[in-house]
C-alpha cells in the first residue's frame, strides 16, 4: 500500500526527483574531505520538497513547503524573496530541524516556506457553492492546528419520526447533488453525487536567492523549478481509516477515527468520543472528505483540544445523502448509531461522554439521533440544521448547543421552532445573538456570557450578514459552520457534559 503522506505528484515530479538526486558527487567529495568551493549549485543539494496542508473553517489549504537540504541551513540570510512559489504568496521563510511549522525556526536541514492561506490557489477543498475559494480575513483565524504566527425523493410527509423503520431501500433520483443544504432545494435521500472536490496538494518552487549552510557554504539562486514530492497533512494524518458493516441494516460505512496518542486498551482509563457528521457536499468523496471539508472533525483532534480533553474523534463518510426535508432517513442513519455502539465495545470509551455534532445534513442527523437514541449522547453541538418541531419534545431532556445564522432562513426558522418547544416543556434555553466576524477574544467572551445563563440548552444565532466573507459566493448556511467550529469555548462546554 502506498503511504498517502508521500507520493509522486504527476510526471513532472519524476523529472524533479531526478534533479534532486544529483547530489551524490558533491556529497562524496565532502565525505572524503576534498576541498569544496565556497559557492555550489543549489539544486543538487535539495533532498526533498514536502507540501504542508492545514484545515481551516472553509476547508483544507496548502500553506507551506518544507525544502530539505543535504546539510544544516542557517536563517541569517533567508527572506521571503529567497523562494518563489508558482501562483502563491510567500509570507515567511526560516530553517528548521524537521518538516514542521514553527514560531521561530532553528538551524536545520529544512527550510520552511510559508504561504498565504488567502491565495486562491491555496484551496484544496472546493464545493459548488465556492467554499474554500474565498478569503475569510474578516473572520477569526480558523486554524485547527497551532499557528506558526499567531438523493431519490422520499415521501413528502414532514412528520415522519426518526423512530420509524428505515430499512427500506431508497428509490432512484434525478437530484443533482449540488452540495446545498436539505431545505434549500438540495440533494435528496440516496443521492450519491459529490458536491465537493479534493484537490491534490502540490506546489512548484524556485530558489531565487542564496541559501547558506551553517558551515558557510553558499547555495546560489537557481532557475530550476522544484515540485513537491511528499505531503504532510496537519492533524488529518493523525486519523486512521476503517470500514464498518452494520449487521442490522446491512450497510457499510467508511469512517475516520482519531485515537488519542498513548491510548492503551489494557489500561482502565476511559475516553470520551465525538461523532462528527458532515453535510451533503461531502457525500461520496474520498474517505478523508469529512476531515478536509472544514473544522467539524479535526478541531476536536487538535493538539490544543487534546491537551485539554483527550478524546476519540469519529467522522463517517457517507456514500449517499442520509436525510433530507422529508425527515425520512436512509439506513445509514441507524448504521451511524450502531457504529458508535460498536466502538464502545472495541475501545475504552466512557459511555456517559459520547457526543454528537454535525452541520446541515449532519446537524439534522444529530437532532434525529438524539431523539431516537436518547441514552446515547451526553451532549450535542448542532450547526445549521433543523428537525420537525412536533417531534422536538424529547430534546427538552438533552444538553444542546445550537448555532445558526439568522440569514439561513430554513435552519433559523427551524431552530426557533425547536427551541420554542423546548421552552414550553419547562427547560431553560440560554440565548444570544453574536457577530460572525468577532475576534477569538470576543467569541470567548460571548461563550462565557452564554454559559453564565446556566441553561442545559444554549442557542446562539449569528447576526444577518456577518458570516459570509465579502465577495464570497458561499451561502450563509455553509458559512455558518466555517465560523462555528472555530470557537473553542463551545467545544469546551460540550466536553464537560455527561449523561
Amino acid at each position: 500500500m502506498v503511504d498517502r503522506r508521500r507520493f509522486i505528484v504527476g510526471s513532472g515530479a519524476v523529472g524533479t526527483l531526478a534533479v534532486l538526486g544529483t547530489t551524490a558527487a558533491c556529497t562524496a567529495q565532502e565525505a572524503e574531505g576534498e576541498a569544496v568551493s565556497e559557492t555550489m549549485p543549489a539544486t543538487g543539494h535539495v533532498r526533498s520538497a514536502t507540501a504542508i496542508t492545514q484545515v481551516f473553517g472553509d476547508g483544507q489549504k496548502l500553506i507551506a513547503v518544507a525544502v530539505e537540504y543535504d546539510t544544516d541551513i542557517t536563517g541569517s540570510a533567508l527572506s521571503t524573496s529567497t523562494f518563489k512559489v508558482t501562483g502563491r504568496t510567500v509570507t515567511k521563510v526560516y530553517p528548521n530541524r524537521s518538516a514542521d511549522l514553527a514560531e521561530h525556526g532553528s538551524n536545520g536541514r529544512y527550510v520552511i516556506v510559508e504561504l498565504s492561506p488567502d491565495d486562491k490557489a491555496a484551496a484544496l477543498w472546493v464545493t459548488q457553492q465556492g467554499s474554500g475559494t474565498a478569503s475569510n480575513s474578516s473572520s477569526p483565524s480558523p486554524s485547527a492546528s497551532p499557528s506558526p504566527s499567531s438523493s431519490p425523493s422520499a415521501s413528502a410527509s414532514p412528520s415522519a419520526s426518526p423512530t420509524a423503520s428505515s430499512s427500506s431501500s431508497p428509490t432512484a433520483s434525478s437530484s443533482s447533488g449540488s452540495g446545498q443544504a436539505p431545505g434549500g432545494g438540495g440533494p435528496k435521500v440516496g443521492d450519491s453525487t459529490p458536491g465537493g472536490t479534493i484537490v491534490a496538494a502540490k506546489a512548484t518552487l524556485t530558489q531565487t536567492g542564496t541559501v547558506t549552510t551553517t558551515g558557510g557554504t553558499r547555495y546560489p539562486a537557481s532557475t530550476t523549478g522544484l515540485t513537491t514530492d511528499a505531503v504532510k497533512n496537519l492533524i488529518v494524518d493523525d486519523f486512521r481509516q476503517f470500514t464498518f458493516t452494520d449487521p442490522a441494516t446491512k450497510r457499510t460505512l467508511k469512517y475516520n477515527l482519531f485515537i488519542p496518542k498513548g491510548y492503551d486498551r489494557d489500561h482502565h482509563k476511559s475516553y470520551p468520543l465525538v461523532l462528527f457528521m458532515h453535510d451533503a457536499s461531502v457525500v461520496n468523496v474520498a474517505t478523508e472528505g469529512p476531515l478536509v471539508q472544514g473544522l467539524g472533525a479535526v478541531c476536536w483532534a487538535s493538539p490544543e483540544d487534546q491537551a485539554r480533553h483527550e478524546a476519540f474523534v469519529l467522522a463517517p463518510e457517507y456514500d449517499s445523502v442520509v436525510i433530507d426535508d422529508t425527515y425520512k432517513p436512509s439506513p445509514l442513519f441507524d448504521a451511524t448509531a450502531h457504529l458508535v455502539q460498536e466502538l464502545t465495545k472495541k475501545y475504552n470509551l466512557d459511555e456517559k461522554r459520547l457526543y454528537a455534532t454535525g452541520q446541515s445534513m449532519g446537524a439534522m442527523m444529530t437532532l434525529g439521533l438524539t431523539i431516537k437514541y436518547p441514552e446515547l449522547f451526553g451532549a450535542s453541538f448542532v450547526v445549521a440544521g433543523q428537525w420537525p418541531a412536533d417531534q422536538a419534545k424529547p430534546l427538552a431532556k438533552k444538553k444542546l448547543w445550537i448555532v445558526v445564522s439568522q440569514d439561513d432562513d430554513k435552519s433559523y426558522s427551524g431552530e426557533n421552532a425547536i427551541t420554542k418547544v423546548i421552552k414550553e416543556q419547562g427547560t431553560a434555553v440560554g440565548t444570544a445573538v453574536w457577530n460572525g466576524r468577532s475576534t477569538a477574544a470576543q467569541f470567548a467572551a460571548d461563550v462565557r456570557s452564554m454559559k453564565a445563563q446556566k441553561a442545559p440548552v444554549n442557542y446562539a444565532s449569528f447576526k444577518t450578514g456577518t458570516v459570509v466573507p465579502a465577495g464570497s459566493t458561499t451561502s450563509a448556511h455553509m458559512a455558518t459552520w466555517q465560523v462555528a467550529y472555530t470557537i473553542p469555548g463551545i467545544r469546551e462546554w460540550v466536553m464537560n457534559q455527561s449523561l
